[in-house]
């Protein structure tokens, strides 16, 4: 039977393999959500919502149908962190973390799945990325942790409960899930400017991309290194800093315009520049949030839903299209505009095939959230189509954010959430590449014709 298996799996192309184990991640974290344990005394769960709770955790959304202050014990809590890791981590990083505590060699099918997994192009040195990848986020989130504890001291009466606040906060921030335990989100530090910086930092820390963060790491600890050559930072890190800058910053001042004269109308300039900055920052992919966005105006939810429309950044814990994708796009239409057949940022030449890829991800993205939109607003009527639709980007980005209709979506509404959110997670190049394959040379070429566009 296992001989079977490993002749089926190895048929299989990276990106198909890759979202079985998610699949299968899932399937285990149903059956851990459905320990009795997990749950507060005489608090039962039907079965959809359980496969809903554990997509979202495995995908790193936050989107629930249920307060999970109110429905998992303190052992619950420690397993949503737990699991919260594979899709934080990805799952190829932490299977080859146990493949390593083993003593199992890595082969080369293992390091094809990482690359994939990881959104790189060669085989070399992925060991070594997944080494970093582990150290960055547990290191991160254990400081956050003690961060937090001690800081929540002067919220919660015990010690215990505050350290397991804090490693939640952590947690739930670091891998961008969005979740929380104090049944209101981050509402109750929505005054305290030091707990929000700190979740910030945790977002972006989570959401700008592994990569970035090795090669900062990289970029700090060069004179210890002794390199001959000076630093040089790869197109995809300024590239992702620049794109992940400019988004935060042309979210903060929008928020700010749009609400001016509607929620921050009465508050102090501090008050307003601090939820606006943090609603920004959230919308990356965190989902976490200092208060009820049911109270923004339209102009401003349809801000937030575009930006989790585009997500976070590759090989980060971001879903959506991603914050490159975006980069490239706009690129593209710029230089299109001008007349340039070659995009040229920061002394770099953009390959064509990455042109390409981020055309195709970011049209299907569109008519795939479309269609969503569509359905849900037939299958569930009685909400509005600004909450759909914001529920939609919500999912598909891994963000969590919600106007509160998730609870009393249909059985079809959850199931369109769920693909959304496994689609977001394991990212549109590998779900085209199980739907088409992997990339091919054609054997011969038809000769070439124009044909009128626009």
């Amino acid at each position: 039977m296992l001989r079977k298996l490993r002749g089926w799996l190895e048929k299989r192309s990276p990106a198909q393999v890759i979202t079985g184990y998610y699949l299968l991640a899932v399937t285990l974290s149903v059956l851990l959500f459905s320990i009795p344990a997990v749950h507060k005394p005489g608090v039962e769960v039907p079965f959809i919502d359980t496969v809903f709770t554990a997509v979202s955790v495995v995908s790193d959304t936050g989107l629930t149908v249920f307060n999970i202050s109110e429905t998992y014990s303190v052992f619950g809590y420690f397993i949503i962190m737990f699991v919260l890791q594979f899709g934080g981590i990805g799952i190829m990083a932490m299977s080859t973390f146990f493949w390593m505590l083993l003593g199992r060699k890595i082969g080369l099918r293992e390091r094809r799945l990482i690359m994939v997994d990881n959104n790189q192009f060669a085989l070399s040195g992925l060991v070594q990325l997944v080494r970093e990848i582990l150290k960055i986020v547990l290191l991160t989130e254990l400081i956050g942790g003690i961060i937090f504890g001690f800081h929540f001291l002067r919220y919660y009466p015990t010690w215990k409960e505050a350290f397991l606040h804090g490693l939640f906060a952590s947690v739930s921030a670091t891998t961008n899930a969005g979740m929380d335990i104090t049944g209101v989100s981050f509402a109750t530090y929505k005054d305290d400017y030091f707990v929000q910086i700190i979740t910030i930092l945790l977002i972006i820390f989570g959401a700008i991309g592994f990569p970035v963060i090795i090669e900062v790491k990289a970029f700090l600890t060069r004179k210890k290194m002794k390199l001959e050559h000076p630093f040089r930072f790869t197109l995809f890190t300024k590239l992702t800093t620049s794109t992940y800058g400019i988004l935060l910053v042309i979210g903060t001042i929008l928020i700010l315009i749009f609400e001016a004269q509607h929620y921050f109308k009465n508050l102090t300039w501090h008050e307003s520049f601090f939820y606006a900055f943090f609603q920004a920052a959230t919308t990356r992919s965190a989902g976490l949030t200092t208060m009820d966005i049911t109270e923004f105006s339209m102009p401003t939810l349809l801000v937030m839903s575009i930006f989790m429309f585009i997500g976070g950044s590759p090989n980060s814990v971001g879903g959506g299209i991603r914050t490159t994708t975006f980069a490239l796009n706009m690129l593209f239409v710029y230089h299109f505009a001008k007349g340039n057949r070659e995009i040229k940022v920061f002394k770099r030449e953009l390959h064509q095939d990455d042109i390409m890829k981020s055309l195709a991800i970011t049209f299907l993205a569109i008519l795939m959230c479309s269609i969503s939109v569509v359905v849900l607003s037939m299958t569930d009527q009685q909400h509005s189509l600004i909450s759909i639709f914001l529920e939609v980007c919500s999912a598909f980005g891994t963000v969590g954010l919600s106007m509160g209709i998730t609870p009393d979506l249909s059985i079809y509404g959850k199931c369109i959430l769920m693909v959304l959110m496994f689609i977001g997670r394991i990212g549109l190049t590998s779900f085209l590449f199980i739907i088409g394959g992997e990339k091919k040379k054609a054997n011969f070429h038809y000769p070439e014709e124009r044909v009128i566009t626009g």
